[in-house]
C-alpha cells in the first residue's frame, strides 16, 4: 500500500512540477530498497562518468545496470552470512503434523524393496499381512476415523447389531479397494463377529497407511499402492489361501476373487456360503456361471440395487470425476469438448458435473433407452469416431471393452486427455498402445504421455484404470451407502435358512434397500411422513413398507 501511494504520488506531482517530481522520486526510492540500491548504482555511474573510469564500449544504463546487480550479490551474501549465524528453531507441531502427512502420503518410497520380500510386524507380532510400511498405521488410523463422521449407517449398524454378532463364525474373504471408507466397513464386519482377510481389487487405489492402520488391528491384508499384475494376483492367492483358515463368504468388487477361487480352488468355491458382488464386471461374470450352471453358491448382485445405483454410481462419479481430472492434469473445464462413453449412472452424473462447469458434452451409446435419455438431458449422442478429431477429454464408463479402439486414439488430437471411469481397463485399447512406434512418458504419478513417430501426444491417466480411486478420493458419504448395502447382505446369506437362496444371482430385498436408506437420513435431519393404515390398504401395501415393488424404476 505504501509502494502504491508513492506511485500515485509520483504520478500526480510529475504532471504539475519537475521539482516536486524529484521529491517524489526520493520518496519512492525510500519505499522500495531496489530502487534505493538502482539510485546508488546510477550515482556510482555519474561519478565513474567524472572521473573518465568508463569504458569506450560501455553505456550509462547499461553500468548503472552492472551496477545494481553487484549491490544486490552483495546484500544477498550478507543476508545469508547472518542467517547462518542463526540458532536453528525448533519444530512446531503443525510443521512435524505436515512432514508426518507428506511422508505417510507419499506414494513414493526411499524403501524400493518389494513388500514381498520383507517380514513385517505389527506391534502385538501378528505378521499374516503383506504391505508397504506398518510405521504408516498410526496416520492410517486417523484416516479411517475422519472417515467414520461420514458413514453414519455403517456405525449405527456396529451399535444395533454389535451385540447380537450376526457374523459369528463367518469367515469373509474380500477383494475391494483399499481406502479409509472399506477400512470402516471391514472393522464393522470384524465387529459384528466376522474373520477377514484383504485384498485390493485395483493396483492404484490402495491408501498404504489404511492398509498400515488395518495390518496393525490385526487384520491380514495383502495390498499396497503400485502392485505389479504379478503382485495382484499374489495378494489374492494370500488373502484366498491359509493352511489355518477357510473362507466361507466372499465380498467382491470386479469378480477377480471369485473367479480366482473358482478357478483354482473348486472344492473351496463349493463349501462357499455366499457371495456379494458389488461391481458391473462381477455381475456379468456372476450370470455367466448362472447360466452355464457352474454356480455352485448363491450371489448376492449388490450392484443393481438401488441404494447402489442411484447413490454411489451416480452421486459418487458425479462429484469425484472433476477431482480426479484436476489433480492430474489441472485442466480447466469450461468450453473443453468432452465425450462421455455410456449414459449409465456412472456417464449420467459424469455429464452432469462437466456441463455444470461450462463442458461441451457429446455422449455415445448403444442403448437406445439411455440415448434418449441423454437426448432429453441436453446432450448430442453421437458416434464417437464423429467427434474424436475435436475431442479436448475422452472418458469411458460402459464397463465394456475396446470403447475406444487404436483407430480412435490414432484420430485423436494433440493433448486429448484419455481416461476410464468404469471398473476395469479393459475399455480403452490399451494393448495397441504398446506398440514399438508409440513412446510413453511418465510425467507425475498416474499420468502418462502417449508419444506417436510425428511428436502427437495424448494423456492417459491411472493406465486406463478407475480414475476417482486411481487419482482422487471419493466421498465417504455416499460409500457409506454402498458400504452398508454390502454388509447387509453378507448378514443376509449368511444366517438365511438352508433353501431360501439356491444356486443363482440375487437382487437385495426392497426391504434393505429402503432400511440402508432411513440409516442416513438422520443426518439430514430429514423426517418421514408415515402412512395411516386407510392410506396403506388403499395402496395394497404395509404401512412400514417396503414402499415400492422390485419392479418399480427409481
Amino acid at each position: 500500500m505504501v509502494e502504491a501511494a508513492c506511485r500515485d504520488g509520483l504520478n500526480e506531482e510529475s504532471v504539475e512540477e519537475a521539482p516536486d517530481a524529484k521529491s517524489c522520486q526520493d520518496q519512492a526510492a525510500k519505499c522500495s530498497p531496489v530502487l534505493q540500491m538502482l539510485k546508488a548504482a546510477e550515482s556510482r555511474s555519474t561519478t565513474q562518468d567524472q572521473d573518465g573510469a568508463e569504458p569506450p564500449e560501455a553505456r550509462p544504463g547499461e553500468q548503472a545496470t552492472e551496477a545494481l546487480k553487484t549491490d544486490m550479490q552483495i546484500q544477498l551474501s550478507e543476508q545469508n552470512q547472518e542467517f547462518n549465524k542463526r540458532p536453528p528453531k525448533a519444530r512446531s507441531a503443525s510443521q512435524s503434523s505436515t512432514d508426518s502427512y507428506s511422508s505417510a502420503c507419499s506414494d513414493s518410497s526411499e524403501d524400493e524393496t518389494s513388500p514381498r520380500d520383507k517380514l513385517q510386524r505389527n506391534s502385538k507380532g501378528h505378521f499374516d499381512f503383506c504391505i508397504k510400511n506398518i510405521k504408516q498405521a498410526e496416520f492410517g488410523r486417523r484416516e479411517i476415523e475422519v472417515a467414520q463422521q461420514e458413514m453414519p449407517a455403517l456405525m449405527a449398524l456396529r451399535k444395533r447389531a454389535g451385540g447380537e454378532k450376526p457374523l459369528t463364525g463367518a469367515k469373509v474373504v474380500g477383494c475391494t479397494h483399499i481406502t479409509a471408507q472399506t477400512a470402516v466397513l471391514i472393522e464393522t464386519l470384524a465387529a459384528l463377529g466376522a474373520q477377514c482377510r484383504w485384498a485390493a481389487c485395483n493396483i492404484f487405489s490402495t491408501q498404504n497407511a489404511v492398509a498400515a492402520a488395518l495390518a496393525e488391528a490385526g487384520i491380514s491384508v495383502f495390498a499396497w499402492r503400485g502392485e505389479s499384475e504379478d503382485d495382484f494376483w499374489w495378494c489374492i492367492e494370500r488373502s484366498a489361501s491359509s493352511d489355518a483358515w477357510q473362507p466361507n463368504m466372499i465380498l467382491d468388487d470386479g469378480g477377480d476373487l471369485t473367479h480366482w477361487i473358482y478357478k483354482k480352488y473348486p472344492s473351496m468355491f463349493k463349501r462357499i456360503k455366499g457371495i456379494v458382488e458389488e461391481s458391473v464386471t462381477g455381475i456379468f461374470r456372476l450370470y455367466q456361471l448362472s447360466k452355464t450352471g457352474k454356480l455352485c453358491v448363491p450371489a448376492m448382485n449388490v450392484n443393481d440395487s438401488v441404494t447402489k445405483q442411484k447413490f454411489d454410481n451416480l452421486y459418487s462419479c458425479k462429484e469425484s470425476i472433476l477431482d480426479g481430472l484436476r489433480r492430474t492434469t489441472d485442466v480447466m473445464f469450461g468450453g473443453k469438448q468432452v465425450v462421455v462413453c455410456g449414459y449409465g449412472e456412472v456417464g449420467k452424473g459424469c455429464c452432469a458435473a462437466l456441463k455444470a462447469l461450462g463442458a461441451i458434452v457429446y455422449v455415445t451409446e448403444v442403448d437406445p433407452i439411455c440415448a434418449l435419455q441423454a437426448c432429453m438431458d441436453g446432450f448430442r449422442v453421437i458416434k464417437l469416431g464423429e467427434i474424436i478429431r475435436q475431442a479436448d477429454v475422452v472418458i469411458t464408463c460402459t464397463g465394456n471393452k475396446n470403447v475406444v479402439a487404436r483407430e480412435h486414439l490414432d484420430r485423436m488430437k494433440n493433448g486429448c486427455i484419455v481416461c476410464n471411469m468404469g471398473h476395469s481397463n479393459t475399455e480403452i485399447d490399451l494393448v495397441s498402445l504398446q506398440a514399438e512406434e508409440l513412446r510413453w512418458v511418465r510425467v507425475r504419478p498416474q499420468v502418462d504421455h502417449i508419444i506417436w513417430p510425428d511428436g502427437k501426444r495424448i494423456i492417459l491417466l491411472a493406465q486406463g484404470r478407475l480414475l476417482n480411486l486411481s487419482c482422487s478420493t471419493v466421498p465417504s458419504f455416499v460409500l457409506s451407502i454402498t458400504a452398508t448395502t454390502q454388509a447387509l447382505a453378507l448378514i443376509e446369506l449368511f444366517n438365511a435358512p438352508e433353501g431360501r437362496y439356491k444356486q443363482d444371482v440375487y437382487l437385495l430385498p426392497k426391504k434393505m434397500d429402503e432400511y440402508v436408506a432411513s440409516l442416513h437420513l438422520p443426518t439430514f435431519e430429514a423426517h418421514l411422513t408415515e402412512l395411516t393404515e386407510d392410506q396403506a390398504k388403499y395402496l395394497g401395501i404395509s404401512k412400514h413398507g417396503p414402499f415400492k415393488p422390485n419392479y418399480y424404476r427409481y
